[in-house]
């Protein structure tokens, strides 16, 4: 069996040294030639991660099924989504985000039963090939807990070789009242087992069972998935709640050190093997926290940027940009090759979490009453002591700018300022498929699945979602319309580049202001957004790089919105401005 180069052995051995030890190191080493054999990786050149990602890239994230053939039609739901993607959205949107579309039991896809599988409801893995020759994809590894009705956990209640020692067992009297927590349920889940009754750790819930990366068979049941979705064409890599996936009694079990080893365990393999994937880690925790899995440039190649939606959503409805200001001014410098994913919508709610220590708890606490009286709902997680408290917002974004007595246009205006923005912003944009149709509160899901996040997860029939895009009356046809209007003006621009430089000017809270270049510094644009209800003029002043005597354009309008050494910005207006 042929080993790694020498450079690549000596970091993979750092790597396994780290996690489990010199003993362990041998074995790990072996186990990684046999999968680097099996997927047939070659070396291959460094390439600058500057031309991976570019400023005409943008990621759609969406479930498989968003978009649904009607009912009896004789195509599969991955196909029906495609073929609306393929017709809407290509040219303008190239990167795809389909949520996990594998066999599962709960959470809409996240209590995994079969990784290596499509689930049949969707399609099969002909789809996601179909759609990858128009899309690059990415697709999530869910690797801190599998489905108890996983063949895994099945084998392990039967304590069968190897599988017994693929969770984590524990003693009900222990402390873990420390153990960092997103969820209210209890942490320990009871199971029945052939050698009897066996006490199981699970992070988010009874039916997602914490797998142990203390045992490196797990480990490398990982890896093999990892490659086995490159080999399938999917190039963008989403580690699911990978903060939580090492555990040890006494800690907090949250971004421990062995976490991060692995995740540059992941990282040094993709950079040697496949240089044009993309790792990107999902943990939402405050904004410190986030960035430290950019590691010295090692670790993941992108982050969320957790802290930009409910700041965002709160600059906005307090028409106060103070403290988003001031957070973005915070911002460090990254690494190299490392950037953010922006984004102020997903699949899940929007976390609180982030905001921890960026706004006042009074302005916290209205933000969270605020979205219960527009018919939103708020999920809480279980504190070391053993209080409640806010952990996401449940609400569509669209809906989140909505007032009982608000005018709709007023709602829209306030909601395309928050996509102008994000689209703004250093990093690569996230676009959720229900920003992208400004969908409304599904409280019927709700209130057929019990489940919060059901609201934010509506799905459409292909023949509804083309009716209502075709009427111009409609929020979702006005709303869809926009967005390709601003894609297609950033895409123009390379000054929006992920890599490229970013400063921030303070304009006084009613206004937000930063300036960007790209790498080479061939173009510079200032963006600046009124984030009030009303038309506001401000004087150039001499902190901007403008020239008060020039009148300048807006990029977005094709208005001309500075002249005389005034600005001049309508209610929520968002301007780029060539400078």
């Amino acid at each position: 069996m042929k080993q790694p180069p020498e450079k690549i052995r000596n970091k993979l051995t750092s790597h396994f040294r780290t996690i489990y030890g010199e003993e362990k190191v041998e074995d790990c080493l072996n186990r990684t030639a046999e999968l680097i054999e099996t997927y047939q990786l070659k070396p291959a050149e460094k390439i600058s991660f500057k031309d991976v990602w570019t400023h005409q890239d943008q990621i759609l994230i969406t479930y498989g099924d968003m978009v649904q053939p009607a009912q009896g039609e004789p195509v599969s739901r991955l196909s029906k989504q495609h073929r609306f993607l393929k017709r809407k959205v290509k040219g303008l949107i190239n990167t795809i985000h389909i949520l996990p579309f594998f066999p599962s039991t709960s959470d809409d896809g996240f209590s995994v039963v079969d990784y290596k599988r499509v689930d049949s409801r969707l399609g099969g893995w002909e789809d996601i090939e179909a759609m990858s020759e128009d899309f690059r994809l990415m697709g999530d590894l869910v690797m801190n807990h599998v489905s108890r009705y996983s063949d895994w956990f099945q084998k392990y209640l039967k304590q069968e070789e190897p599988y017994k020692d693929y969770f984590i067992e524990v003693d009900p009297s222990t402390d873990l009242s420390g153990v960092t927590r997103p969820r209210s349920s209890p942490i320990i889940t009871p199971v029945h087992t052939e050698e009897g009754e066996k006490f199981v750790w699970c992070t988010f819930s009874d039916d997602q069972v914490d797998v142990n990366f203390a045992n490196l068979d797990v480990l490398f049941e990982y890896l093999d998935i990892f490659l086995f979705y490159l080999s399938e064409g999917i190039t963008v890599i989403r580690l699911d709640a990978v903060a939580f996936i090492w555990k040890e009694i006494g800690t907090n079990c949250i971004h421990l050190k062995e976490t991060h080893e692995i995740v540059k365990l992941f990282r040094t393999i993709v950079d040697h093997y496949a240089p044009e994937t993309t790792i990107i880690t999902e943990t939402n925790v405050p904004h410190k926290e986030n960035i430290s899995y950019f590691g010295d440039g090692d670790e993941t190649h992108m982050v969320y940027q957790f802290s930009l939606p409910p700041l965002l959503l709160h600059a906005i409805l307090t028409e106060n940009s103070e403290y988003l200001t001031r957070w973005t001014a915070s911002l460090n410098d990254l690494p190299e090759n490392c950037t953010y994913f922006n984004f102020t919508a997903s699949h899940d709610g929007i976390g609180v979490r982030p905001l921890e220590g960026l706004v006042p708890q009074e302005e916290f606490d209205s933000l969270v009453s605020g979205i219960r009286k527009k018919g939103g709902f708020v999920s809480e997680k279980q504190n070391p002591d053993g209080t409640l408290s806010p952990y996401e917002l449940n609400i569509t974004y669209f809906d989140a700018f909505g007032s009982p007595n608000g005018k709709q246009s007023l709602q829209e205006k306030m909601f395309i300022c928050s996509q102008i923005i994000m689209m703004s912003l250093q990093g690569v944009p996230g676009i959720y498929f229900h920003n992208l149709t400004a969908t409304r509160n599904n409280l019927r899901g709700v209130s057929t699945t019990g489940r919060y996040r059901t609201i934010n997860r509506k799905k459409w029939y292909y023949d509804e979602l083309m009716e209502e895009l075709s009427d111009p009356d409609t929020n979702t046809s006005r709303i869809f319309s926009r967005m390709k209007q601003l894609i297609t003006k950033r895409w123009h621009h390379p000054a929006f580049h992920p890599f490229g430089g970013q400063k921030v000017y303070e304009m006084g809270s009613s206004h937000y202001c930063i300036e960007r270049w790209d790498p080479e510094k061939t173009e510079r644009v200032l963006v600046i957004a009124n984030l009030t209800n009303e038309k506001r003029t401000s004087p150039v002043g001499e902190e901007l790089p403008l020239d008060a005597d020039k009148a300048y354009d807006d990029i977005i309008s094709g208005k001309t919105v500075i002249r005389n050494g005034q600005i001049e910005l309508g209610a929520y207006q968002v301007a780029w401005i060539k400078i």
